[in-house]
């Protein structure tokens, strides 16, 4: 099972497309269709568990670890939706907004690195079908709970890992009051988009930090942080600080004979740090606002909280990488939720790969992306000079040709290219 499992990561080191969505078998293999028949026994072998797949991602994180032991690690939560509207044979997708919109419910702790936002590996991942969670962490969560209910569990398991100092981003989904007294009750460091109109305690004043934000620039608080890039355009962020205290009675949502409810909750005053990110154009106007609660101490500057939330974007690019820019999820003809979940921890794998590629400083590593991306025959922006989607597109034609290699002699495949380009017999 471990060769079949690094055979099945090899095989997943290409970009897919609507039409190869399946396993794309190496020219070293005797038989396509019987790579394929080799994957479905592995994923159908109920020795082969979800929880066992993730290990070899969870060691990439811990060799990051060994290399960077004082370096912040970043765990971004997010969720994503996976349809097949066109695939009646998968019995077991879930209903996700409304009654027509159905397929499954990727969860995903993506690992980042802290000062320059490199993804490392996923930590874990969970999928939600109609019948079950199926679910790297163990026990899997109950089906009907919650997306951020489940945070706290999976910020537990996180911490065991022994990753050491890390710091769990998330989006304005979990701006909840209830949630943020428990992570904080635990020990965990987080940051958090909140939303505008919450209210909060400052200076002894009720107020949304919409208006707060509007009281710090017109004090001149906020101060240029860095350039950044916003949707493809080159932008500037600003960036501003105040502490504010959370004292009201949070809301608690629970499903109760097939209602959700409301319940009040009372809870000590907490108090945490407000950093708003302001990213602006050439002319100065509002582009993007963030307000972020968090907890981080102060000797992490604002600047710092701020770039950490920019990279929450890793993940987007993770869930592009599985769905339209790279493995083509959305098109697999696995037919149970639970073969869709093993198989995208392969998926991951092959991801993980191309990432550390992408960040590795030897001299031979530059070489072989810079190989990569002429094979993939792909072009870069100005000025970037690969992406993880040209990097698996080139390393599919790279892994093949060094397989043709093994089988086939260079003056054989120059007599067989004569067949291509064969001379027209003018006589």
């Amino acid at each position: 099972m471990q060769r079949r499992f690094r055979q099945l990561v090899l095989e997943h080191l290409h970009v897919a497309g609507k039409l190869n969505s399946g396993l794309s078998a190496l020219p070293g293999l005797a038989d396509g269709f019987a790579s394929v028949q080799a994957a479905w026994r592995f994923y159908a072998n109920d020795a082969v568990t979800l929880p066992a797949l993730i290990e070899p991602l969870q060691q990439a994180a811990r060799h990051w670890r060994r290399q960077a032991p004082t370096a912040w690690g970043l765990v971004v939560h997010d969720w994503s939706s996976l349809k097949y509207p066109g695939h009646t044979s998968k019995a077991d997708q879930a209903r996700l907004s409304h009654g027509s919109d159905r397929g499954y419910e990727l969860a995903s702790a993506l690992l980042v690195e802290g000062s320059q936002g490199d993804p490392v590996a996923p930590l874990e991942m969970r999928l939600l079908s109609a019948t079950a969670v199926y679910s790297t962490r163990q026990p899997a969560p109950q089906r009907d709970a919650f997306r951020v209910d489940e945070v706290l569990a999976s910020m537990r398991h996180v911490g065991g890992l022994g990753l050491g100092p890390l710091v769990h981003l998330i989006d304005r989904e979990a701006d909840s009051l209830g949630h943020y007294r428990q992570w904080q009750a635990d020990g965990f460091t987080f940051v958090v988009r909140a939303d505008g109109e919450r209210t909060v305690r400052y200076e002894g004043q009720q107020i949304t930090l919409a208006a707060l934000g509007q009281r710090l620039r017109a004090q001149r608080r906020f101060r240029r942080s860095r350039e950044v890039c916003y949707r493809g355009h080159q932008a500037v962020q600003h960036v501003a600080e105040a502490m504010v205290v959370l004292d009201r009675p949070a809301w608690r949502h629970r499903r109760r004979g097939g209602k959700e409810i409301n319940e009040r909750v009372p809870g000590k005053p907490l108090e945490l740090r407000l950093v708003i990110s302001r990213v602006c154009n050439a002319r100065g106007e509002t582009l993007a606002v963030w307000y972020l609660l968090t907890n981080v101490a102060a000797e992490v500057d604002a600047e710092t909280v701020a770039l950490w939330y920019y990279w929450r974007w890793r993940i987007e690019s993770f869930f592009k990488l599985l769905k339209g820019a790279g493995q083509q999820v959305e098109q697999w003809q696995q037919q149970t939720g639970g073969a869709i979940a093993k198989r995208l921890l392969v998926a991951a794998m092959a991801c993980v790969l191309v990432w550390k590629l992408e960040r590795h400083p030897a001299p031979a590593a530059a070489q072989l992306r810079g190989l990569l991306v002429r094979l993939s025959g792909r072009q870069m922006k100005w000025g970037k000079p690969h992406t993880a989607p040209a990097l698996l597109a080139g390393l599919w034609v790279y892994l093949a040709m060094l397989e043709t290699l093994e089988h086939y002699s260079v003056s054989q495949l120059r007599a067989l290219k004569q067949t291509l380009f064969w001379e027209t017999d003018t006589s």
